[in-house]
């Protein structure tokens, strides 16, 4: 039986060879596409299930709330007291509980010196909780040693070559602080579907020597710098814990001067380890994650374009209906019935799915290196480490064919053999009219793959052109260290010295970072001094910030340095900040009394509102004081014209100011950029899927048009013997083509209007969907259909009309 319904396709794909190209080119597109983002989703649905009890892990976070109880900031990370707290409170419902501290810093052996990004300090019951495998030493005690680290496979590597790691030693240097580590173990490299990736892991000692010891340590509630992960007891509710949670934190914490007990001002959160990746995208994360919205937008795009090529495979199938009706009137008047005829056409189906099948993974075996390249990810289609992928094609060839095939094998099945035999045959309306909902919804679904196309590329050109409100051009940042705050005034002046250097500024952040730092003050509002309710975000500075930055002033005045008083009493806020405390405008803030972390002043500037963050974020107070001491990034205005000599030069100076660590500028303008990298791969994604869309749409719709114009061929030869000119004749075969794409075109603006304005809800600042988006995505389609329906439709006008009436 299979061995007939591969003739019957054989035998249909020398009759009708663009027929049965497009439909296995469709579908092997299809399923290619399909494949690809299926192996991307089951890479991001599997972060962190590698772990034994990942089932039972779970990631703490804090979040704090404004006194309307509206939460201002939500952090990844805890003060170092509260995972101890909730392991002895609530130690009938947790079993262990791990303590990460994330830093980089430079680690030197011998001639090999690197600064590592992850460098974690840990609690000693980390490999209680999570499943990496040690290599080399004894995980029970390996980080009981204050002076212990943990190595991966890779860094010992890098570090040791092919030597034994272990009893090595290896010196690290964090904030002018010298560290000295025995290579206690080594482990292997962290799979790379992990929210973290540690590469070294040392004992917690330091960290708490660098806080001042245990006591200071465990009183700590304002360095919220700790990723705190909770392994909960088999067959307890992480909800009912999170629920007892509010009541260890007034019995520790107790309540702020104005009485309010502190749970109504912070709180804990517990979220599954597997959930982080796609479903955490907090103020302070350790590494960037994924997001769940854009896997269901992958999820779609893969529907939509099988979609398409399952509909390409319906339309040719029953459009080519009265080439096969004779066939089907004899088989049933030999004794066929309708059920082996199904059963047929079915198979003939299916063969058609599995050839294209294999198309599609000779396509998807070239394209697969390009794909995990573009979405960073290590993906790999192995039959021999993942058997069920097999199971999952022969689901997919099911699948596609069932869908593709079971319209038109009801269809042709149908047919009565009394009329067939007759030649009275024609198909019903119903059916035409089906056909016709088939390529509106292919062309609908085209038409919003260009819209989604054309308002992403949109509010990309629009977050990389606004206008943040500070010139961010030509400005590079460069990390700074106790030394350079110690002796800035000079090191300042040294690179001013330099004539494409413009200015100089140290501070705590930079523009196109996160504002995670805030303290709590009070403000002079109408006479009073009162405690501020919102959250406040600080950036300590140099005199020079808001000069070397160009943010302008909207009242009083920048920071002063022939002011000694400016160093220990003045703030600067933004307007937002202004707002939000309470003073009706700029120039009424100017003066008023403003006490924050812990220092008294006055306000004496108010700056214009400006984007230090990324458009995704709204934006929020801030207050700027002179710190020098805080300042762990130097940012400098060069000149345009020489950068590549400044930043020579820059190099240099770097190699003494900072000796150790490799010089990596950082452009400002670039960080935010960097900030929308998901958004400009979404942007690569609709717009090669939107391509391949519209090229199976017009594959199916080549396919309908060219055996419209063969059925029509005597007609098209009498009416340009009647006169009818090859305009005529255009219109004739193509508005019915063009009503549909038309009608595909109006059932896509409102959805892709409201899928494209919920996406855009991610952003705070966004543009608005204009009509003109519309227009661009109906005339890309229509055009691109129009030459279609011409190409086929000229060729028919320009045939002899002596020749097209004797074809028949």
């Amino acid at each position: 039986m299979l061995k007939n319904y591969f003739k019957i396709v054989f035998r249909n794909a020398q009759k009708n060879p663009l027929y049965v190209f497009i439909n296995i080119l469709g579908l092997a597109i299809g399923m290619t596409v399909s494949i690809l983002i299926f192996l991307f989703v089951q890479h991001e649905m599997s972060y962190d299930s590698y772990h034994a009890n990942a089932d039972n892990i779970y990631r703490v976070s804090r979040s704090w709330n404004n006194a309307d109880g509206s939460e201002n900031l939500h952090l990844g990370h805890l003060a170092p007291p509260f995972g101890p707290l909730i392991k002895s409170d609530f130690g009938d419902q947790v079993e262990e509980v791990v303590r990460f501290f994330n830093a980089d810093l430079l680690v030197s052996s011998g001639e090999n010196s690197f600064v590592e990004g992850d460098f974690f300090f840990a609690d000693p019951e980390i490999f209680k909780v999570f499943s990496w495998e040690i290599l080399e030493g004894n995980p029970e005690n390996a980080l009981n040693e204050a002076d212990a680290v943990l190595i991966s496979k890779s860094t010992a590597l890098k570090y040791f070559g092919t030597e034994a790691a272990v009893g090595k030693e290896l010196l690290a240097e964090i904030q002018g602080m010298k560290l000295t580590f025995q290579v206690r173990g080594v482990f292997d490299d962290v799979p790379e579907n992990s929210h973290m990736h540690p590469h070294l892991i040392a004992s917690m000692n330091p960290v708490v020597q660098f806080y001042g010891g245990q006591e200071a340590f465990m009183s700590n509630y304002g360095s919220n710098n700790f990723s705190t992960y909770v392994l909960m007891k088999p067959g307890y509710d992480a909800a009912s814990l999170e629920s007892r949670i509010p009541s260890m934190i007034d019995r520790n914490m107790g309540e702020s001067q104005a009485g309010i007990p502190a749970s109504k001002t912070t709180a804990l959160h517990l979220m599954p380890i597997k959930d982080i990746h796609l479903h955490s995208n907090l103020d302070s994360e350790i590494e960037a994650n994924g997001n769940i919205d854009y896997v269901y937008v992958y999820l779609a795009v893969a529907l939509f374009i099988l979609l398409i090529a399952c509909i390409n495979f319906m339309n040719l199938s029953t459009a080519r209906s009265s080439l096969r009706s004779m066939e089907v009137g004899l088989r049933k008047v030999m004794g066929a019935d309708r059920g082996l005829l199904v059963q047929q056409f079915m198979g003939e189906s299916f063969v058609m799915t599995s050839i294209a099948m294999v198309f599609a993974l000779i396509l998807t075996y070239f394209f697969l290196p390009v794909f995990a390249n573009f979405t960073g990810k290590e993906l790999s289609f192995s039959f021999i480490q993942n058997p069920e992928y097999l199971i999952g094609l022969v689901g997919l060839v099911v699948g596609v064919g069932l869908l593709s095939g079971s319209y038109p094998a009801l269809f042709l099945s149908g047919f009565s053999p009394s009329r067939v035999l007759k030649g009275a045959f024609k198909a019903g309306k119903g059916h035409e009219n089906f056909r016709s909902v088939l390529v509106v919804g292919q062309f609908a679904i085209s038409v919003m793959l260009i819209v989604a196309v054309l308002v992403v590329v949109s509010q990309l050109n629009f977050m990389q052109s606004k206008d943040l409100g500070f010139d961010k051009e030509d400005i590079v940042v460069l990390p700074s260290n106790p030394s350079i705050s110690e002796n800035y005034q000079i090191i300042k002046d040294r690179l001013l010295n330099n004539p494409d250097i413009n200015a100089v500024a140290i501070s705590s952040r930079v523009p196109s970072g996160r504002l995670l730092d805030s303290q709590g003050g009070s403000a002079e509002v109408n006479g009073t001094l009162s405690q501020l309710d919102v959250r406040i975000a600080d950036i300590s500075v140099g005199h020079e910030f808001i000069n070397t930055y160009g943010i302008p002033m909207v009242a009083g005045r920048d920071f002063d340095f022939q002011m000694a008083s400016d160093s220990s009493e003045a703030f600067i806020l933004n307007e937002a900040a202004v707002r939000e405390i309470g003073w009706s405008s700029p120039d009424e803030a100017i003066g008023k009394k403003f006490n924050y972390g812990g220092r008294n002043g006055f306000v004496t500037g108010v700056m214009k509102n400006f984007h230090f963050e990324s458009l995704h974020q709204p934006i929020v107070p801030i207050v700027f004081m002179i710190n020098a001491d805080r300042g762990n990034v130097i940012s400098l205005k060069i000149s345009e014209d020489n950068k590549e000599q400044t930043l020579a030069y820059l190099k240099t100076e770097w190699a003494d100011l900072n000796a150790g660590f490799p010089f990596e500028p950082i452009f400002v303008d670039e960080g935010f950029n960097r900030q929308y990298e998901a958004e400009q791969r979404v942007k690569t994604i609709f717009t090669f899927f939107s391509a391949l869309a519209v090229l199976i749409s017009v594959l199916g719709l080549l396919g309908l048009i060219t055996f419209a114009t063969q059925q029509r061929t005597r007609e098209i030869g009498i009416r340009k013997v009647m006169g009818a000119e090859t305009a005529n004749i255009l219109v004739l075969l193509g508005k019915d083509f063009m009503k549909l794409v038309l009608m595909g075109f109006l059932i896509a603006i409102p959805i892709s209007w409201f899928g494209m304005s919920s996406w855009l809800e991610d952003f705070a600042y966004k543009i608005g969907i204009s009509w003109t988006v519309f227009l661009w995505a109906g005339l890309i389609a229509g055009a691109i259909a129009a030459l279609t329906v011409m190409s086929q439709s000229l060729k028919a006008a320009w045939e002899d009309p002596v020749k097209s009436i004797k074809s028949e």
